[in-house]
């Protein structure tokens, strides 16, 4: 499957120049009801760079947004162009087959640069593309990264001392890599100009907000009425849902520990303290976990470690050792066997690569054997 691009090759000069009445076919194509008229200052033009296995959705929520804006103005505030590191079609995660204008080259320094990625962002982040990020920066040109794309702009070193976002589920392994980036939990981040937005429909509250900005809310709520998008969210928004929501409990001391226990992954909390912190004894704590989650706590404590841990080996280069003492495990053999029990294979093989670890045989379930739990005692 192939979408073609809906705009003109790059241009050679800047394109912030204020544009001329809009043509009659945007005017036929205009909705029935009446246009937010705008007295645009200026027309914008994005270059996307379409990384490999690129998220569709979070690509489409950021250019979409750009076309209704055109429509609903009756102008051509935006324009845009696909590229790709070798000018080649681009294929997203979904694989579908995205023609692109070009590939890596000059552009104004007016251009804003918006790098779409998705999938296994480490190695699609190749260096041909992070020197050329470094040059548009040096031009002091607006830089975006849309999902996981931020790990991209933070290897070529544009997110140093500033606030961004990511995916939350590459978020454990972010925070590992980049240190000198102030990484937040909202749904988007502009940090003078550098962009990043977590993905999915994130990408719609930070066009909306750049159309808003430009042009104001009128223009923006009248594309997000077309985007059917009842709420625009802010940069003050997080990504995930509330901890009741995600385990379709309401319960305040429940969810206050299970936030604690999210908090304190490397340096785990015992069930005593953690109990202690919600006034609570830790039998009730056992009975409250048992009635809702129909596990104890330390279970599902070693369940949340397990899964960041396993984040960690998908998405870092860290050491298995490494990453079992950034998830709480003092011990590389008691975290294999956890891993192992919990996944069906050990952090090695997870890696590809062997370890001592392999040669320790299967180990029972984590519902088999509550000894492997024993680390919070």
């Amino acid at each position: 499957m192939s979408v073609p691009p809906t705009s003109r090759p790059l241009p050679s000069s800047a394109t912030r120049s204020t544009p001329r009445a809009g043509p009659s076919s945007a005017t036929a194509t205009a909705p029935a009801s009446p246009k937010v008229q705008s007295a645009p200052l200026r027309q914008r033009q994005f270059v996307f760079l379409l990384l490999n296995q690129f998220t569709f959705l979070s690509f489409a929520a950021a250019i979409e947004p750009l076309r209704i804006a055109n429509r609903m103005s009756g102008q051509p505030l935006y324009r845009w162009t696909l590229i790709s590191e070798n000018g080649q079609d681009a294929t997203c995660s979904n694989g579908t087959t995205v023609r692109v204008n070009g590939g890596l080259g000059e552009i104004s320094r007016d251009d804003v640069v918006i790098v779409c990625a998705g999938i296994d962002v480490r190695t699609n982040t190749t260096q041909p593309v992070v020197n050329w990020l470094r040059k548009v920066a040096r031009k002091g040109s607006v830089i975006g990264g849309l999902c996981t794309a931020a790990h991209t702009l933070a290897e070529a070193g544009l997110l140093e001392n500033r606030r961004a976002t990511i995916h939350w589920e590459n978020r454990d392994g972010f925070l590992e890599e980049f240190t000198d980036t102030d990484l937040t939990k909202s749904v988007f981040v502009i940090d003078g100009n550098r962009l990043t937005a977590a993905g999915g429909t994130a990408s719609i509250d930070l066009v909306l907000t750049l159309i808003a900005d430009d042009h104001g809310k009128d223009l923006a709520n009248a594309v997000a009425d077309q985007l059917i998008y009842t709420t625009i969210r802010t940069d003050r928004d997080i990504q995930r849902l509330s901890i009741p929501t995600r385990i379709g409990v309401r319960h305040p001391r429940l969810s206050r520990v299970i936030e604690r226990m999210e908090q304190s992954i490397e340096e785990p909390v015992s069930p005593a303290e953690l109990a202690e912190e919600v006034g609570m004894s830790t039998r009730q704590l056992e009975r409250l976990f048992r009635r809702y989650l129909n596990r104890s706590p330390k279970r599902y404590y070693m369940e949340l470690r397990l899964a960041r841990a396993r984040n960690l080996l998908m998405q870092t280069e860290l050491s298995v050792i490494n990453v079992a003492l950034a998830c709480g495990f003092a011990s590389p053999s008691h975290f294999s066997k956890c891993y192992r029990a919990q996944y069906g294979t050990t952090p090695y093989r997870e890696r590809g690569t062997h370890g001592l670890e392999d040669e320790l045989g299967a180990e029972p379930g984590l519902d088999e054997d509550d000894s492997l739990l024993d680390d919070l005692d």
